[in-house]
């Protein structure tokens, strides 16, 4: 890639925050999906402590609000995790449709996928009043496997007055969750401090390897739209997690001001035609492949079996 050796030769001085570069700080919006319950619980850990923890490390780094992603059928299923949802919104966090179990839309009818989204929303409708939770995450990032079941759907959300969550920064958060409570359960300290520094470095190489595709595309860092899950392991590492990206120079924006960009418009507003899903597809659409990047899933899922 043409343009990888300038990205890498100003990131430097950008860490050091050159007044020239100052301006250009990279944006990123942090967003959390599978709520109120998501992966495994460690040994004495609730999904309130894990709700609790990521709203109050939020609130130290003065982060602004963060939509969460709602599946309603977990209530049903972990009845004690209702409390989730409500100190969610008693901290001023909005939340956001994300189908009532997850549903995978290209292992479903079109129909199916839409009485999924329907029925989870009066759940958010009451819990956030007159706010706006017409914002939707694709479970599994699944808008459809051909032309023709994407725009079905996009037209359905359209029709529903739904803008689309994108996620253009990902390091793969929830591969840690199960394998740290699992790790937890059975006392194994060395391996827990493995999880959190490769947890850690996953995010640190994901950074340079997202900001150099945009940096390919367009010569400038798009705002991202970064994917978390409300997970314990997640909610552990949060402070250190804000901190990394803070100590790299990113300055916090909400989802709405991250996708005010035009990079986002075909995620806002449906009624245009769809565009490449991500970044790495739009360098796929130029005949480019992305940078390299270790795979942390082989590495932690059999962790503490």
């Amino acid at each position: 890639m043409k343009l990888r050796t300038l990205f890498w030769a100003a990131l430097p001085l950008l860490l050091l925050g050159t007044p020239a570069l100052a301006a250009a700080a990279p944006q990123i919006a942090f967003t959390w999906d599978d709520l109120p319950a998501h992966s495994d619980l460690p040994p004495g850990v609730t999904r309130v402590d894990i709700a609790r923890d990521i709203i109050a490390a939020m609130k130290k780094a003065h982060l602004p609000p963060a939509y969460g992603f709602v599946n309603g059928i977990r209530l049903a299923e972990e009845p004690a995790s209702a409390p989730v949802l409500k100190m969610w919104r008693a901290a001023g966090l909005p939340l956001g449709n994300h189908t009532w179990s997850h549903m995978n839309y290209q292992t479903h009818t079109l129909a199916e996928y839409e009485t999924e989204v329907e029925r989870n929303e009066p759940l958010l409708r009451e819990l956030m009043g007159g706010a706006d939770w017409h914002w939707f995450r694709y479970p599994y990032l699944a808008e459809g496997d051909t032309p023709e079941s994407r725009q079905a759907l996009r037209d359905y959300m359209a029709g529903r007055g739904y803008k689309v969550a994108a996620v253009t920064m990902s390091f793969g958060d929830y591969l840690f969750n199960g394998p740290y409570a699992r790790c937890r359960a059975k006392g194994d300290k060395a391996a827990v401090a493995k999880l959190e520094a490769d947890y850690l470095a996953a995010a640190k190489e994901t950074i340079g390897y997202t900001r150099e595709m945009s940096h390919e595309l367009y010569g400038h860092d798009i705002p991202y739209v970064l994917l978390m899950h409300v997970g314990a392991l997640d909610a552990r590492m949060l402070p250190r997690l804000i901190a990394l990206y803070r100590s790299t120079g990113f300055k916090f924006i909400t989802l709405q001001q991250a996708e005010n960009d035009p990079w986002y418009q075909a995620y806002t507003n449906l009624s245009l035609p769809g565009g490449p899903t991500g970044l790495e597809a739009a360098l796929a659409k130029r005949n480019e492949t992305p940078p390299a990047r270790t795979n942390y899933g082989p590495i932690v899922q059999d962790m503490c079996r």
